[in-house]
């Protein structure tokens, strides 16, 4: 465990003075009183602040509708998810075996968690240059290397453009599940395409963030279908 949670340190490039702020934010609510939650809380709040700072210098001529599309891209669940698979937190999350059993090492939701805990913790332990630096060494380089077209609209919007364009019906959304107590759900989203046969899932902290989630996974597979004669490419 203190390899893994050095070799996370030094993926993070912040060595933490207080170790128990690192080990607090990698500890699920279903370990023991002293869980992450605070520090989500906090990390969450953070994390956009430090992005915002990074949009604003990147993209300096974009108005405020394009850095709120592209903030919401980049601090969403599933970004968040992928962030903390490279930095292999499922290895260091401490939960409950019952917890572990089930998988929740490796739910999504848990991992975007964590990875906002870990923000917070980093706040906490070395003041806002300290998040503000894991932020860009995290995201950084693909702020850096992407175009405003790249995130021009929200996965919602594109989606129903490129139905419309092809004179489609707009997707239809549903909710198949809610987990989670009150404070704390995670909705699972459908998205359905009825002309094209088509179905995609998506998890979020919200509705409308479940939905966004499935649209996107929609125009994924829409974008990378290339079947000769189907007609669903420009």
């Amino acid at each position: 465990m203190n390899l893994a949670l050095d070799a996370l340190q030094q993926q993070l490039g912040h060595r933490f003075s207080q170790p128990a702020l690192l080990l607090r934010a990698l500890t699920h609510r279903s370990f023991g009183l002293e869980h992450n939650e605070r520090l989500e809380f906090l990390g969450d709040a953070v994390l956009n602040l430090a992005v915002s700072s990074l949009l604003f210098e990147r993209f300096a001529g974009s108005d405020e509708g394009d850095l709120t599309r592209i903030r919401a891209h980049l601090v969403r669940e599933d970004s968040l998810h992928k962030l903390a698979l490279q930095l292999k937190l499922p290895q260091v999350l401490r939960m409950s075996e019952g917890e572990a059993r089930g998988g929740g090492a490796q739910r999504p939701s848990i991992l975007a968690d964590a990875m906002e805990a870990l923000i917070g913790a980093a706040f906490v332990d070395g003041g806002y240059p300290a998040a503000l630096e894991i932020v860009r060494r995290l995201l950084g380089e693909l702020i850096a290397s992407s175009g405003i077209d790249q995130w021009a609209k929200d996965a919602k919007t594109a989606l129903q453009e490129w139905l419309q364009a092809r004179r489609l019906a707009v997707p239809a959304y549903r909710i198949v599940e809610t987990r989670g107590q009150a404070h704390a759900q995670t909705f699972t989203v459908e998205c359905e395409v009825p002309a094209l046969n088509l179905r995609k899932r998506g998890d979020g902290r919200s509705r409308r963030a479940a939905e966004q989630e499935a649209a996107r996974q929609m125009l994924d597979e829409l974008l990378s279908t290339d079947k000769p004669g189907s007609g669903l490419r420009d």
